[in-house]
């Protein structure tokens, strides 16, 4: 009987407890508060967010103020949110003319641009992999490709391969790639827009190196037909004129502010909140004449998630300190992380958790998606959050697309530290995502806020409960990233 009633009185505090924490959220986040911050950064006048421009200038220094005004301090031992990220900036180029056996190839994307003007022979060289050298010698000339590899020919295949693809061809002292890339009129034209678009690079790299790789170029092919013709013979007669255009320097920025935590030992450990603020910017029209892709799903959603953690965080800080990052440069190749993970302003050992927060809309409004739910101990802790506030949390539904490492939360998960991303609910890839995703239609007048309301409580609850729990999240057993965790931390 008194076992019954200690276990009793212990239900009672801590559904009391749980109630407690609940209502904290409740208290910070609102609808209006949501609406006022998505409302802003997905504004016309942002011209949507372009990492090295004025306007996500204006982005970081609205988060700035607003960080301040909550009372969140700023980088330990300065009196700034900012960190500086220095980049180089190459234009797109303006002059790319391909002709491949006298027929000319417009619709091109530029990986790799070096000054080239050049007429003669190329060779078609398979998928452009190892074993496809074997035998041919293909020093100084122009090998043309298949995208991707005889397992799947998409164009997030070729992408994933465009690294090892040019290493290969470097090695074998190709002058020049032409990939042929067999997908649809919407995926080119994002291709297109980002391919072609001004290319930024942490400044750091080595250009030097980049400057002896061969130039790389995407040839827009639907349904492979050009490739099914070229690949019919070996050698073509190739015309191929490239300009490198000069490179510049620029400094963007990464805005950053940290809630001490409360208990005395716990407050050693940092969870970190995360998520990119930039967008694509200016693209091409759509169907309206609209010019601007205003990113309010990706990212002013993961950013406000952020904003709405860092309002309550400062007001009743959990036992584990926090520490916000809303990154720049995550469109141009997750620059912002990189930098970041390369200079961080604490000890990397010390960050138990990164809760990253990205988007690239919704199906379901129902759900939660968390990106790498069960790959972490906190999943209980994001599960019960979620339920609170009558959502369900669910793992990635696609996990084909690989979209775990294709957000600013891998580079903290290469360095060890447990990072999934908090998604908006979505259950596959389908029709209602793709009207929005990297298009001028994401506006913020087409979210529904009832719903961004519960999502955002959610995230909030979730970090609470994280950042007051007495066990530190680690990596499931057997998670690919979990030597890292291990080494890291030294345990």
């Amino acid at each position: 009987m008194k076992n019954l009633a200690l276990l009793f009185f212990l239900l009672i505090t801590l559904q009391l407890i749980s109630q407690t924490e609940k209502e904290k959220v409740e208290a910070t986040v609102k609808k209006s508060t949501i609406e006022s911050h998505i409302y802003f950064l997905a504004d016309d006048s942002l011209k949507g967010r372009e990492t090295g421009t004025a306007e996500n200038k204006i982005a970081a220094a609205y988060l700035a103020n607003t960080l301040k005004k909550f009372g969140v301090k700023p980088i330990p031992g300065t009196d700034s949110y900012y960190q500086r990220v220095p980049l180089t900036k190459t234009p797109s180029v303006k002059n790319a003319n391909l002709n491949i056996d006298g027929k000319n190839y417009p619709q091109l994307a530029v990986l790799q641009a070096n000054d080239i003007d050049f007429t003669g022979d190329a060779i078609f060289l398979g998928y452009g992999l190892e074993n496809d050298y074997e035998g041919k010698n293909t020093e100084g000339k122009i090998i043309i490709i298949k995208a991707g590899d005889a397992n799947t020919n998409t164009a997030q295949a070729a992408f994933g391969l465009r690294e090892q693809k040019q290493q290969f061809a470097a090695r074998n002292g190709v002058k020049a790639i032409i990939e042929l890339v067999d997908t649809n009129e919407n995926v080119w034209a994002f291709i297109d827009h980002n391919f072609n678009a001004d290319k930024l690079e942490i400044a750091s790299k080595n250009i030097a190196s980049e400057n002896k790789n061969p130039a790389y170029l995407w040839v827009f092919d639907p349904k492979g037909l050009n490739a099914k013709n070229l690949e019919s013979k070996n050698n073509h007669n190739i015309q191929l004129q490239l300009e490198k255009p000069a490179i510049t320097e620029i400094i963007s920025q990464n805005v950053i502010g940290i809630v001490e935590g409360t208990d005395a030992k716990l407050k050693d450990e940092y969870i970190i909140y995360a998520a990119h603020y930039d967008h694509v910017g200016i693209g091409a029209p759509d169907q309206t004449g609209d010019t601007i892709y205003n990113g309010a799903r990706d990212n002013a959603v993961g950013t406000t998630t952020v904003l709405s953690m860092a309002e309550n965080l400062a007001k009743y800080p959990t036992k584990r300190s926090a520490l916000f990052i809303l990154f720049t440069g995550e469109e141009k190749g997750l620059l912002g992380s990189k930098y970041y993970i390369e200079n961080p302003v604490l000890p990397l050992n010390k960050m138990v958790f990164c809760f990253n927060s990205d988007n690239g809309g919704y199906n379901d409004t129902s759900i939660t998606t968390i990106i790498g739910l069960e790959r972490t101990t906190a999943s209980k802790n994001i599960k019960d959050a979620a339920t609170a506030f009558s959502l369900r949390a669910t793992d990635d539904p696609a996990p084909e697309q690989g979209l775990f490492d294709r957000s600013d939360n891998v580079h903290f998960a290469k360095a060890g530290i447990p990072a999934p991303t908090y998604s908006l609910g979505f259950t596959s890839f389908d029709a209602e995502i793709t009207k929005y995703y990297h298009q001028a239609s994401d506006e913020a007048d087409t979210l529904d806020f009832d719903y961004l309301l519960k999502f955002f409580k959610s995230y909030v609850l979730s970090g609470r409960l994280i950042g007051n729990d007495s066990e530190k999240p680690i990596w499931t057993k057997g998670d690919k990233y979990e030597a890292a965790g291990k080494s890291l931390y030294e345990n």
